[in-house]
């Protein structure tokens, strides 16, 4: 009996857009543990030629190499105008440094372009390419389970930033070393739980 051809599953493409060797390495390292396929690159222009492939769900731009008036900020704006139900396949997440935010914060958000300041914090990242992944329909839901992460302590802080999480604050996304120490005490104390639990129910009864 013959049996039809499955489809090949196409892999979540990500563009980055970073001249700074160690930041850019820290996002694909990251992006790349997601079993995702990533790619780096140096300047605008050689941006500009990938994205002719139509191979990327997702840019991530250092907006200080792309410039708010350059070619490369107007197509990628562009690109992400469109809507997934009009056909846009790809969307934009804007890379800030952190010194150079207040000429830049302005112009994002009344574009409504997504972004994070640098240095950003790891749940933020994941939790805005997460979405943007899902809006362009790139994979069925939020990875991991990032929305879940800190339990009680993440419904506090969403709640709090409930109007637009897109654009919220980044305090509202932070965590202090106090409250990241408690998380990795809870997170122990329940891996040892699970351990143990594990280890009793691999010995075998006295018959």
């Amino acid at each position: 009996m013959s049996t039809s051809p499955t489809s090949p599953v196409t892999q979540v493409g990500i563009l980055v857009l970073d001249e700074n060797a160690p930041g850019g390495s820290a996002v694909k390292q990251i992006l790349d543990s997601e079993g995702w396929r990533v790619r780096i690159v140096p300047d605008t222009q050689m941006l500009l030629s990938e994205l002719k492939t139509g191979e990327w769900s997702l840019v991530i731009a250092d907006v200080a190499m792309t410039g708010l008036d350059g070619p490369a900020f107007i197509t990628l704006r562009e690109l992400a105008s469109v809507s997934a139900a009009d056909g846009g396949r790809v969307r934009v997440l804007y890379l800030i440094p952190e010194l150079a935010s207040g000429q830049y914060i302005v112009h994002l958000e009344a574009a409504r372009l997504p972004y994070v300041l640098r240095p950003y914090h790891l749940h933020d990242f994941l939790e805005k390419v997460s979405d943007l992944l899902v809006e362009v329909k790139a994979i069925e839901g939020p990875i991991r389970q990032v929305r879940h992460e800190f339990g009680a302590l993440r419904k506090k802080k969403k709640l709090a930033a409930r109007s637009n999480s897109m654009f919220a604050s980044r305090d509202s996304f932070s965590y202090t070393d106090e409250e990241l120490a408690e998380y990795e005490k809870q997170e122990g104390e329940a891996s040892k739980s699970r351990r143990k639990l594990a280890s009793t129910s691999a010995t075998p009864t006295a018959e």
